[in-house]
């Protein structure tokens, strides 16, 4: 399938397939006339690859992760480095979600003060 029709069934945008494709997250065949073909199987690609942007997983982590993501309920089967790279973007979002409660806390604290 071309990719405006890979856009259309998956909801994504044409630019954004573009992007995951520059990103080695899909692939496609270039034909003679220059388009882009999808396999059918890019619709399921793009499906676990965008449950995994809304898991807040950047798309270097993405491309690391998903071989082992078995759909994009985002069971995920037992690869090795799946593991190392979760834990540290878990750790990342542990930072970020601190990060976010000592600004909660501050700005609470000048409600109450005002």
């Amino acid at each position: 399938m071309r990719i405006g029709e890979l856009a259309q069934r998956t909801g994504a945008s044409v630019r954004s397939l573009r992007h995951y494709e520059a990103n080695g997250l899909l692939s496609a065949e270039r034909r003679s006339n220059g388009y882009r073909e999808f396999p059918d199987c890019a619709v399921e690609t793009v499906a676990r690859i965008r449950a995994l942007l809304a898991a807040g997983l950047p798309l270097a982590a993405i491309e690391q992760v998903l071989p082992c993501v078995l759909n994009q309920k985002l069971e995920v089967q037992t690869c090795d480095s799946v593991v190392a790279v979760l834990q540290k973007e878990l750790c990342k979002l542990d930072a970020q979600a601190a990060q976010v409660h000592r600004a909660r806390t501050a700005i609470s604290a000048m409600l109450s003060g005002a």
